[in-house]
């Protein structure tokens, strides 16, 4: 593994006038407040983590806009790894899903200001980009929506009945939806978890899928342990004691797929995780996919 670059320097050459005042009149609270983490990693982690890097030209932009700090992020790699390692899942995910359904909705709830249509846009199929109402303004201020088949809509995911609120398909003749749910249910209180995905699981199609990531049941209240995350405030509330639990807040559920941030440590990660898992019940921090089948 390559020497981590020096993280001093977190604007390129030519970038943009910097609106930082975008930021404070955004007033974000803490939970919404994380978006700055993967917005950072993705724009700049791929120089400590070149394997990793996703190519994602937008969050570079938005990055440079918007001139915030990446000093907080960037001294937790840990967290930059973790969310360049997702980055990739999910889109692997996401090709593979829209391969078979080329015309379906994608939605991404909780999107910050992530842009994963960038990658999932199959000319056909149709994409929802989902967050609290502060959060989407300033989506909207700088990343509003350029295509037909893209939108922007507030949603709660603390209140039930987002999935009709969203206007999302359901019943068994509609065409299955890829949800995405990346950096938000941690934050969650865990009857408030298992009401979305029992939401999800009462409406979505058959064929569709939930794609979440989680971190161990043992990381619930030790956010300030992570740098990046310590100085927003926001706090880990859910986590897993087994993936396989996950399952168990709906009928339709299947767990069909589970994966563990530790494969990007090659032998050394697999190893830790083979030996924590008695322990932990769960990975230390892992993506699992949700389907539903009537």
């Amino acid at each position: 593994m390559p020497p981590p670059r020096s993280r001093r320097r977190v604007r390129p050459p030519g970038a943009p006038c910097p609106a930082p005042d975008l930021l404070a009149r955004a007033q974000l609270p803490p939970v919404p407040g994380t978006l700055l983490i993967p917005l950072a990693a993705r724009a700049l982690g791929g120089r400590y983590f070149p394997w990793l890097e996703c190519g994602d030209a937008v969050a570079a932009r938005l990055w440079a806009q918007l001139g915030a700090d990446a000093t907080a992020t960037l001294d937790d790699l840990p967290t930059v790894l973790n969310v360049l390692w997702r980055t990739q899942a999910l889109k692997a995910a996401g090709r593979a899903f829209f391969a078979e359904h080329p015309q379906a909705l994608g939605v991404n709830l909780g999107c910050g200001l992530t842009h994963h249509f960038q990658w999932l846009d199959t000319g056909a199929n149709h994409w929802l980009d989902a967050d609290l109402p502060a959060v989407m303004a300033l989506r909207e201020a700088l990343l509003s929506p350029r295509c037909p088949r893209q939108r922007h809509a507030q949603v709660d995911l603390t209140q039930l009945g987002w999935w009709q609120r969203l206007g999302l398909a359901q019943g068994a003749a509609a065409q299955p939806v890829l949800v995405l749910c990346e950096g938000v249910l941690m934050y969650l209180q865990p009857a408030q978890v298992q009401a979305v995905l029992a939401e999800f699981a009462e409406h979505a199609p058959p064929g569709s899928r939930l794609l979440l990531d989680a971190v161990t049941r043992q990381a619930v209240g030790r956010a300030r342990v992570h740098a990046s995350l310590a100085s927003t405030g926001a706090e880990f509330h859910w986590g897993v004691g087994r993936m396989a639990e996950l399952a168990g807040a709906h009928p339709r559920l299947t767990l069909l797929r589970e994966q563990s941030v530790s494969e990007c440590y090659g032998w050394a990660g697999l190893a830790l995780d083979a030996f924590t898992r008695p322990w932990l019940g769960a990975p230390l921090y892992g993506l699992a996919t949700l389907g539903v089948e009537d």
